[in-house]
């Protein structure tokens, strides 16, 4: 092929910027996070003989436009969900050694079974699933916090509060319209609009539901995000049908002409109706494109788009995909085939997508990497955030996470140790063709700073054989300076009552001690550098 001089200038000016900001994003690498800290809950709930041990699983946070950052966890069904809140507003300043002085905010969900349900049995409503999203708002207005949590019918249980998490309104059990719900994901936007998408256990199409009265009812419109087209190669059509896997919803919150307010929902499923009609895996990921709910009519509609296919027989239905919007407009996606984090990005507002991309580098290449979560803010700064393993092997398989011979006590000392990373860009939205100019340069960081899990990790949900204290997913967002906070799930600890719990089993390194589920909240501490908040909306250039 022969190369003008034109294109070899623009290639080496390219080149040349591509190597002046891999310099410079080098030098991020000594801005540090912050020292992990376990979020408070109590040892556990209800007055009861046997009383429930309380978890802290599948934390959810978010940063609202004035600061306040919002942490989310989950008991497990029937335990109810809990919250923890930091506000520069209402809270004491970060301690030295750039901890956060957390408030609990108790159970929101309602705790609503029994009279004093929480006090006197230990049991709620939900506790399944938790997700949080926060609306926006100019001093002196706050912002909404809106929360849904999954409960025992399965059913989706809705609250929110407008003053910070001081109360929460009478949660209402009844949110989702389709009954029989399972995994619900939310997004705000503006002052009171929230969505919500949750499958439905027969179909197992993604119904998406708006609430314009801050995440109470979600009764102002509906659509599926699943289309027609797509419904064959990723619905419930036969009784061995693989279905599709749903992430989260994300909504355009840029001030882009044609883009701001499209909702986006991801998806991995089979690639076409007949591997999905015969059971085959999760090869392909999706997107749902709504570009008329933001018209706030009673119905929308989603079209569907392709982001990625792995080779046949491969699958990227490892929990969960997850997909971001930046400032301008931009679209991410991020999935993992429990050996590698994939990034994908889109400047059509999701139509097409650029090649993927492994997120993941160094060592943690080759090894397992699970539980990706993708967050956007500034032009093509993107974090992503994922659980990574110092072993090579699937999460799941016990005889390579887990080596233990029967009947021993000490055998947590040979098996598989567990950190989070971040990987972090300011160029993640480069327009990248697959031939090696100009893709997006990512930095990586381990997050954690001690070892927050040891054996396996289960990427099958419910249906997983693997160990599940860390429940499904973790998530990461960022403050308004644009430094990532991370929240996950943490079991390094052996539980304070394990004598009467685990009676015998209490050493450090034995695989049948109770182990003392928290939160584990780190931030990082300095912004990253190169961030850019100007520039030319995605959708228009």
């Amino acid at each position: 092929m022969t190369l003008s001089w034109r294109r070899f200038g623009a290639l080496f000016l390219a080149t040349a910027a591509t190597l002046a900001l891999t310099a410079q994003l080098a030098t991020a690498q000594v801005n540090g996070f912050s020292k992990n800290q376990s979020l408070k809950l109590p040892l556990t709930a209800g007055n009861l003989q046997v009383k429930f041990i309380v978890r802290g699983l599948e934390p959810s946070n978010r940063t609202d436009n004035q600061g306040t950052i919002y942490v989310s966890s989950i008991r497990g069904v029937p335990g109810g969900v809990d919250a923890h809140r930091w506000s520069p507003i209402l809270d004491p300043p970060p301690n030295a050694d750039g901890t956060l002085p957390f408030h609990y905010l108790g159970q929101p969900d309602g705790c609503g079974i029994l009279a004093n349900g929480c006090d006197n049995l230990g049991l709620a409503p939900g506790g399944g699933d938790v997700d949080i999203a926060v609306n926006s708002a100019l001093l002196p207005a706050v912002p909404n916090l809106a929360l849904v949590s999954l409960t025992l019918a399965p059913g989706i249980t809705s609250t929110h509060s407008t003053n910070r998490g001081k109360t929460f309104s009478q949660a209402n059990p009844v949110t989702a319209l389709i009954p029989g719900d399972d995994r619900q994901w939310i997004d705000a936007t503006g002052a009171s609009t929230v969505y919500l998408s949750y499958h439905d256990v027969v179909t197992f199409n993604i119904h998406v539901q708006r609430s314009t009265d801050g995440g109470l009812t979600y009764v102002s419109g509906a659509g599926e995000a699943i289309d027609a087209a797509t419904f064959p190669a990723a619905g419930n059509t036969t009784e061995i049908s693989t279905a599709n896997l749903l992430g989260e919803i994300a909504i355009d919150k840029s001030k882009c002409t044609s883009s701001s307010g499209n909702v986006y929902q991801i998806f991995t499923a089979p690639d076409s109706a007949a591997e999905n009609a015969t059971g085959q895996p999760m090869r392909s990921v999706y997107v749902g494109v709504s570009k008329d709910a933001k018209q706030m009519t009673a119905a929308f509609t989603f079209t569907d788009h392709k982001i990625f296919t792995g080779p046949v027989g491969s699958a990227n239905n490892n929990i969960f995909p997850s997909i971001a919007v930046d400032d301008f407009g931009y679209v991410y996606a991020v999935w993992s085939d429990n050996k590698n984090i994939f990034f994908s990005s889109s400047r059509d507002e999701g139509t097409t997508w650029t090649p993927a991309i492994v997120v993941n580098q160094g060592a943690t290449v080759g090894r397992a990497n699970v539980f990706p979560w993708v967050k956007a803010d500034a032009n093509g700064h993107v974090a992503v955030v994922w659980l990574g393993a110092n072993r090579v092997g699937n999460s799941n398989n016990a005889a390579v996470m887990e080596p233990c011979a029967s009947g021993s006590t000490t055998c947590m000392t040979n098996w598989a140790k567990w950190q989070v990373f971040v990987a972090e860009s300011v160029n993640a939205n480069e327009d990248f063709d697959g031939a090696g100019v100009d893709p997006p340069i990512f930095v990586q960081r381990i997050a954690s700073d001690h070892v927050i899990h040891r054996g396996t990790v289960s990427t099958g949900g419910l249906g997983g054989s693997a160990n599940r204290n860390l429940a499904d997913y973790f998530q990461v967002s960022f403050d308004l300076q644009h430094r990532a906070i991370v929240a996950s799930s943490d079991d390094h600890l052996v539980h304070p009552l394990c004598s009467s719990v685990t009676p015998g089993h209490c050493g450090a390194n034995d695989p049948q001690t109770e182990r003392l589920i928290r939160v584990n909240f780190m931030r990082e501490l300095q912004p990253f550098a190169g961030i850019v908040t100007k520039g030319v909306c995605g959708a228009e250039l």
